[in-house]
């Protein structure tokens, strides 16, 4: 029988080291009091000493955090010890119940009947030839039985017991509306699953209302589809229930495509950051000069220079490039340079006095476009910026991306 560790909860009735302090008498402001005080009075007169500050200790919320010291008690010790020793010695004992094969154990009918309201009603049905009341519990081994019967006495079971007969115990504790077992047969089940059983699992915990055993077993059977749909459990369920089939086919085909669209907007998220690092990078080098270019009244800061820019050495390769390109106009690499100062414009705020070249040009020029061309720009734009908004004050991208 596994112990439990008893937890009382007292609060403190002295001044210790738990409580607040009391403020000092010279932190306190006179100024409210001194009004209608006479001036050759001293300010610190008459003037009551406030009461002491109730004492506060957080001993009780401390205990409540505390985790108990084995999962197979839920009671304090003693009354474990007082109803087991209820249940094994059958002190008492008015009914029976009873398992295959004729065997059979004494109980308390009060004690099944208030723990179990559906025990209650088969108990006042229920009698033998003797005129005795009885339970039958039949399809179930002896020793799950036990254990569920001890279960409701106590609150108590082994460990090894319960997770030999954890699906048994589950089914019992929903056929007699047990829900404290059920309970523990979720926490016990969420360890205890594995790709060959889950389907089994799955199929039990959907008959027995365990919502979280088959939010589980979904999750497992998602992120190991290919393994898990050659196991016997899914052939055998394909053939008994080709429902349940289609619907996890559906869940696994919809959980990919969830996980595609999220790749998707991370790749679109990840462009549009690039984008902006590269403008930022673009003004850093027309305001400040870096590496080996920048204006001509700037001091450069040599090729050895380490960038608080990640994409300024990018982008300052792409620009020598630009600068010195004979046929810009068809250069596949100028125009994506053309495209970034034209997004560097839909952008900038300040373009009459924006240091990057061709900022206004291009301000001007957005406002000859066609409605579709000019909202595809301003749509860009839109995004690049709510990528960089997206940012976290501690993000690893954000320290150069101003």
């Amino acid at each position: 029988m596994a112990s439990s560790e008893v937890h009382t909860y007292s609060v403190s009735t002295d001044h210790g080291d738990d409580t607040f302090s009391q403020a000092d008498d010279g932190d306190v402001d006179l100024a409210l009091f001194q009004s209608n005080a006479p001036t050759t009075m001293s300010s610190t007169k008459n003037i009551p000493k406030p009461p002491p500050l109730p004492c506060i200790t957080y001993q009780r919320f401390q205990a409540s955090r505390r985790k108990p010291s084995s999962l197979s008690c839920l009671v304090p010790k003693e009354a474990v010890e007082t109803w087991d020793k209820l249940f094994t010695e059958a002190i008492g004992a008015d009914t029976y119940v009873e398992v295959d094969n004729k065997a059979h154990f004494p109980a308390h009918s009060s004690v099944l009947a208030a723990a179990s309201p559906v025990m209650a009603s088969i108990l006042n049905q229920s009698r033998d030839k003797k005129g005795n009341t009885y339970l039958k519990i039949p399809g179930v081994p002896y020793e799950a039985v036990y254990i569920f019967i001890r279960f409701l006495y106590s609150s108590c079971y082994e460990e090894e017991e319960m997770e030999k007969f954890v699906l048994h115990l589950l089914v019992l504790s929903h056929c007699y509306s047990v829900p404290s077992l059920k309970r523990v047969c979720v926490e016990v089940l969420e360890g205890w699953i594995d790709k060959e059983n889950v389907i089994d699992v799955l199929q039990l915990a959907r008959n027995c209302d365990a919502t979280r055993i088959c939010f589980v077993c979904f999750s497992i059977i998602i992120k190991d589809f290919k393994s898990i749909s050659s196991t016997e459990g899914w052939r055998v369920m394909k053939r008994a229930n080709p429902m349940l089939e289609q619907e996890l086919v559906e869940a696994v085909v919809e959980a990919d495509t969830r996980k595609e669209e999220r790749e998707r907007r991370l790749e679109e998220r990840k462009m549009y950051l690039e984008l902006y690092e590269a403008m930022e990078a673009l003004v850093h080098i027309y305001r400040e000069g870096c590496g080996t270019i920048g204006p001509r009244d700037k001091a450069l800061k040599g090729s050895q220079a380490v960038c608080k820019f990640p994409v300024c050495k990018g982008v300052e390769g792409a620009l020598r490039h630009f600068l010195g390109c004979k046929s810009r106009v068809s250069c596949p690499h100028c125009k994506r340079m053309w495209q970034l100062l034209q997004l560097h414009s839909c952008i900038c705020d300040d373009s009459d006095s924006c240091e990057v070249p061709l900022c206004l040009n291009f301000k001007e020029k957005m406002k000859k476009l066609s409605k579709k061309e000019e909202s595809k720009w301003r749509l860009l734009a839109e995004n690049v910026i709510t990528a960089k908004n997206s940012l976290g004050p501690f993000s690893s991208r954000s320290s150069g991306v101003k």
